[in-house]
């Protein structure tokens, strides 16, 4: 019988995308199982490779456009639309991404969304419909407030002034005045891919969270929480939405709760969002394994991150699901109890990380090629 594979990683982040790591595990596959049928399914869970997904998966072309960076300079930055031409994908993190600061320069208080805003004005122009925007990798901690700038929208303090961009200026809002901002908006169907469900203020919230990793210490996390605490009460009297307890509205320094207040968005969970836009629920049929992969495996990975939505929609096929890791972390043995049937670390010897990156390809290949002799194994000793 013809073993059907299908190999669904997402990319392992600042390495291999998507679909090379498919490519690598589907080398290691056919040289244990030459005769297997392989299907390849990148995936992302709108984070990092969400844009290449479902691009790339589509058909779709990529377009390119100068927007404002994270700490307001000129960025080119990369977007698209899928294959049916009229479905845009924006990955804010290619506007307004951590990855495009040093340390040294990554602050919080100051980081704008303000090129997120820009591009889906061009979404817009270009009318496309639906948009939908990847909210993973964000510097940024200012609620979507500069995204909602750039669509018309004016955020005022109390002398009636513009605030400038940046999350610590919301401790001074007095004002949401939505008078000019873009019609647009209530007239497209916005979707905000994510795989967290943080809400947009307390311990659990944005701030407290994802801050540190932005650069905030404990005292510009709690000064970042009161101002997105007062931009979310805001949101509430000005424009009669309440969002900041909603799941999701801590996404990306709080772009998911300025998505769903100015722009109607719905969030849902990023792997579900590309798993269903790419159909990958009919490459299952008839599959008698699933592999997955991901950078780094630990007890974060439960929280509907890619590996665990592709093992969950596999186990109510009954069909079982491998992960090829590159790091195992803390807690990652939890994944066993989330459809996740067995793990292999991709690493071959002791290397550091500059290593493993180097090599990253290769150890997916190498990995895939063992996972599926001992897999040979199994099947051979059930005969």
């Amino acid at each position: 019988m013809t073993l059907k594979i299908v190999i669904a990683p997402q990319s392992f982040k600042g390495n291999i995308s998507a679909l090379e790591a498919a490519r690598a595990i589907e080398r290691g596959v056919l040289t244990a199982e030459p005769d297997a049928q392989t299907v390849l399914a990148p995936v992302a869970d709108g984070g990092d490779g969400t844009l290449d997904a479902l691009i790339e998966g589509t058909g779709g072309q990529y377009i390119r456009s100068i927007v404002t960076g994270p700490l307001g300079q000129p960025v080119e930055a990369t977007w698209g639309v899928m294959g049916d031409g009229r479905t845009a994908v924006i990955e804010m993190a290619q506007a307004s991404g951590l990855a495009m600061l040093p340390p040294r320069r990554r602050n919080p208080r100051i980081t704008t969304t303000r090129g997120t805003g820009e591009i889906i004005k061009e979404a817009l122009d270009k009318g496309f419909d639906p948009i939908i925007v990847g909210l993973g990798g964000s510097a940024t901690n200012d609620g979507g407030a500069a995204m909602a700038a750039a669509l018309g929208a004016r955020f005022l303090d109390s002398k009636g002034r513009p605030l400038p961009d940046g999350g610590a200026a919301l401790a001074r809002l007095d004002r949401i005045d939505v008078s000019r901002l873009d019609p647009r908006l209530a007239e497209t169907t916005f979707v905000a891919a994510t795989d967290v469900n943080n809400p947009l203020c307390g311990p659990t919230g944005a701030s407290a969270i994802y801050g540190p990793q932005k650069g905030a210490s404990a005292e510009v996390v709690a000064e970042l929480d009161a101002a997105l605490l007062n931009f979310g009460n805001l949101i509430l009297r000005d424009l009669a939405k309440d969002v900041s307890s909603q799941p999701g509205a801590g996404a990306a320094g709080g772009m998911g709760a300025g998505l769903m207040a100015f722009a109607g968005a719905q969030i849902q969970p990023g792997i579900d969002m590309v798993c269903d836009v790419l159909g990958f629920d009919t490459h299952l049929d008839g599959a008698s394994l699933v592999i997955t992969g991901e950078g780094g495996a630990d007890r974060s990975t439960i929280f509907n991150k890619a590996p665990v939505g592709v093992a969950r929609r596999a186990l109510a096929k009954g069909v079982p699901t491998i992960l090829l890791a590159g790091t195992l972390g803390q807690g990652h043995e939890e994944l066993y109890d989330h459809g996740i049937a067995g793990i292999v670390c991709i690493a071959d010897r002791p290397m550091n990380f500059d290593q493993s990156l180097r090599r990253t390809g290769e150890l997916l290949e190498a990995a895939a090629h063992r996972a599926m002799r001992l897999i040979g194994v199994g099947r051979g000793m059930g005969g």
